[in-house]
């Protein structure tokens, strides 16, 4: 079940380059409407949320963990880290031409997502009021957390109900 999981994620992170393909060629469905590309926008949109919220129905079946107010040495806010491998991602899929050409590109991008398995940063999470930190333990290992407290000092917050996505990336639900 990790495994899948991790895949999805690693699909969930990247879709994004595909949406903003999509509007910018100006795909549309063929729905009968004068604002039917508006409406193509909006699925396109809405597609990438729905799956990223179904990613914590999933994550419910992955490994239960806990971390101790005790042993978190550090934190620190990941949330604005991220900026800058997305905006990367969203000009990548602005300068691609042509379908054979971003699946090429997403493939890529997506494997190296997958492989890397050491973030899965998603910024769709910030919508569902899930923040991102790194964590310092007291055994001097740096793990990546996602989780809707907002964490300001070492030792205030336990975490009793984090799920293992692997062994540096936790979420808690």
């Amino acid at each position: 079940m990790k495994f899948l999981y991790q895949l999805f994620l690693a699909f969930n992170s990247t879709w994004l380059i595909v949406v903003v393909f999509l509007v910018k060629e100006k795909y549309k469905f063929n729905i009968l409407d004068e604002y039917s590309t508006y409406y193509s926008w909006i699925i396109f949109a809405i597609i990438p949320i729905i799956l990223t919220g179904l990613s914590f129905l999933i994550a419910i079946n992955l490994p239960k963990d806990t971390l101790r107010n005790s042993s978190v040495k550090e934190i620190e806010l990941a949330n604005n880290n991220f900026l800058p491998t997305y905006l990367g991602y969203f000009f990548v899929s602005l300068g691609i031409n042509d379908i054979s050409t971003l699946i090429v590109v997403f493939t890529i991008i997506y494997i190296f997502t997958f492989l890397s398995q050491t973030l899965y940063f998603n910024p769709i999470f910030l919508l569902f009021g899930y923040h991102f930190y790194f964590i310092k333990t007291s055994g001097n290992v740096k793990i990546f957390l996602i989780t809707r407290k907002q964490l300001k000092k070492p030792g205030e917050n336990s975490f009793e109900k984090l799920r293992r996505i692997n062994n540096y990336t936790f979420i808690e639900l």
